[in-house]
């Protein structure tokens, strides 16, 4: 049996590097009223609105438990309504409120310079493959 090596285990320089990430942009959310547990959601619903709770949990790769606190936290602040899904008596569908919509231009560029500034040891080619390798593992990503 080989011996744990740290600095070669994935999950743990994954677990740094998303720390992170997590802690910059926890910071930088918190000044606009969110936090980084709720943004998965609002990042799944600037991309599409009037899908399910079920919806958004898949594309979050979440707990649907967890996005009904989510999605509660959310319509508490007044970014998101939930309406009657016109298909199901027991779903809802989940859209943005204006001011959903509208913080999406106040923060889509902080994760973004938080990944910038983390790749920068990387080259373009560098950045592209490990992106594309960490899409594939993530696909394969079952809650």
């Amino acid at each position: 049996m080989s011996e744990f090596d740290r600095q070669a285990s994935f999950g743990w320089l994954i677990n740094v590097v998303a720390g992170k990430a997590e802690k910059r942009l926890d910071a930088e959310l918190k000044q606009h009223g969110l936090t980084v547990a709720l943004w998965p959601t609002m990042m799944c619903l600037w991309e599409e609105e009037g899908v399910t709770q079920r919806q958004i949990a898949l594309k979050a790769k979440v707990e649907n438990s967890t996005t009904t606190r989510t999605l509660d936290k959310l319509e508490k602040l007044g970014l998101v309504e939930r309406r009657d899904d016109p298909d199901s008596r027991r779903n809802y569908r989940i859209y943005l409120t204006e001011s959903g919509k509208a913080l999406r231009d106040k923060v889509a560029a902080i994760p973004m310079a938080i990944n910038a500034e983390l790749l920068t040891t990387l080259n373009d080619n560098e950045q592209t493959q490990l992106i594309h390798l960490l899409q594939k593992v993530v696909t394969n990503v079952e809650l």
